[in-house]
This record gives structure tokens, sequence and C-alpha cells, in this order.
């Protein structure tokens, strides 16, 4: 089958190690593009930490899709409606919060807008995904909160081995009622149970008219398996970790290599070599 519609994780695979997108994967996007391709940004970022993105590869227009926060959002690029969503209801972020105290490890949760945490020692990694995402950072106690907030996503963060620490103890409960996944050493993302990646790319297939086959998905860790096992052509990056590596159809070049420019020219305008 034909691929139309290419999804692209951001942070270890789009982008290279100085966050930037290279001007070979800028040229490989284009030209899938006018090829009449669906490119699509799939992230755990929130629309607004894509949103510059968006600009330099010229997906913000009319007709653009992009899927947010793991997956938990689809979104138009050119307005950040939504297709679908399935947000964090406000008993959830309680739940998850008072579980982040008992494993001993900071937690903070996003809205569309901002970046909320109730922890007095606001964690570095809370400030980084404020300046990664461009959200303003709110310190609220939990019975500051607005009860009528949803939240896209809840993040446990902390310093890797405390993070791991905790981990190993987050209760069956815990495990059996939402998607808990790592998106880095330092990041555990928390969502509804029907939310992953390859959820969010599957329903925007099905919006476009297009089936599994017609998907090819590019990723690097474990909140990319999702979407790598839906699609009918799975890359891993050459960074990607073991269990990328091990469900993915081909593995392509790293990101410091052009990695995502390799594999669309493999596969979609079959001029790689």
């Amino acid at each position: 089958m034909t691929i139309k519609l290419i999804a692209i994780d951001m942070d270890g695979t789009l982008l290279n190690p100085q966050h930037q997108i290279s001007p070979a994967v800028s040229a490989a996007i284009a030209a899938a593009r006018n090829q009449g391709v669906h490119v699509v940004l799939a992230t755990g970022r929130p629309f607004i930490g894509v949103k510059g993105y968006l600009e330099i590869l010229g997906l913000d227009k009319t007709g653009g899709y992009c899927i947010t926060n793991n997956g938990a959002l689809v979104q138009r690029t050119d307005s950040g409606e939504c297709v679908a969503q399935t947000p964090l209801s406000f008993d959830d972020y309680l739940y998850c919060e008072a579980l982040s105290r008992t494993l001993n490890v900071h937690l903070h949760a996003l809205d569309f807008n901002t970046v909320y945490t109730a922890n007095k020692d606001i964690s570095r990694y809370t400030v980084y995904e404020s300046h990664l995402t461009g959200m303003p950072l709110k310190y609220r106690a939990v019975e500051e909160m607005d009860r009528t907030l949803t939240f896209p996503k809840v993040m446990m963060i902390d310093e890797p081995a405390l993070l791991d620490n905790a981990i190993r103890h987050i209760p069956d409960e815990a495990r059996a009622r939402y998607t808990i996944i790592k998106s880095a050493p330092y990041y555990l993302e928390i969502m509804d149970k029907r939310v992953n990646k390859g959820e969010g790319v599957r329903l925007l297939a099905e919006y476009l008219g297009l089936t599994a086959e017609n998907v090819m998905a590019i990723g690097d860790h474990e909140n990319d398996l999702a979407m790598i096992s839906y699609a009918g052509t799975g890359v891993a990056m050459g960074n990607a970790i073991d269990e990328v590596k091990a469900i993915s159809q081909f593995v392509t070049r790293p990101n410091t290599e052009d990695g995502v420019a390799y594999a669309i020219e493999k596969f979609v305008l079959k001029t790689a070599h």
C-alpha cells in the first residue's frame, strides 16, 4: 500500500540534539508533502510546544494535523482545534498527585495552556518542561486548583535514579487505571488508559479515510512503541532504544545523521540507496 501519512516523533527523532530540524529533514518533508502525503508531528509535547516547528516546516496550514500529549489530543495545526481528545479528569489529577507524594517524586500537570505544580520545591525538570513547551508555569497548592480543569496528561518527573525507583513501586491499581509511559530518563507520563500515540495516529488515519497500511511512523523511545506497532511501516531511529528497534521493520540513521530524511527518501520518495 502507498504511504499517505507519515507520523514523526519530535524529540530524538525529528529534532537533532540541538533541538533543531536539519535542512535535509526539512527538504525530505517538503518533498513528501509535494507528493500529497500528510506529514504529522506525533509528540508528547502540548500544542504550544509544537507550533514553532509546525511553522518552520510549513505544516501550520489549513488541512494540517498534529498529535500532541502522546495521543491525548489530535489537533488541527492552523487553529489548535481538537479533532479528538481524551483528557484526564480533576479526580485523576488528585489521585496522581497523591501517588507522587507517596512515591516521593515530583509531579506536574498540563492543561491546554499551563504547567501546574503543587511542589513548593519545584523540580528543575518542571522548569525545563515549561521552557521546552513555551507554557507558563504556575505553582498552585492542590486545594487552590480549579476543579473544573481537565488535563491531557500529568507527569512524574525527577532525577532518573529516583524516578526509576518510583516506577518500580507504582501500584497495580494505577497501572490498570492509566497509560503510564516513560518518554525520557526523567519523565514518566500518565494519561487516560485509552491514550497512546498509536491510538492518536489510528484516530487521525480513520478521520482521513486511511488505514494502517497507509501509515509510516518514525520514533525512538518507549512512547513511540504503540504508533510504530500500529503503522504499516514502522521505523526506528538509529538512536532508538532497543525495544523500539525490536518491533520496527526498519532502523534508519540516528537523529545526528538525518535519520528522518533517510526514511522518507527510502519509503516515500524512493530515492535512497
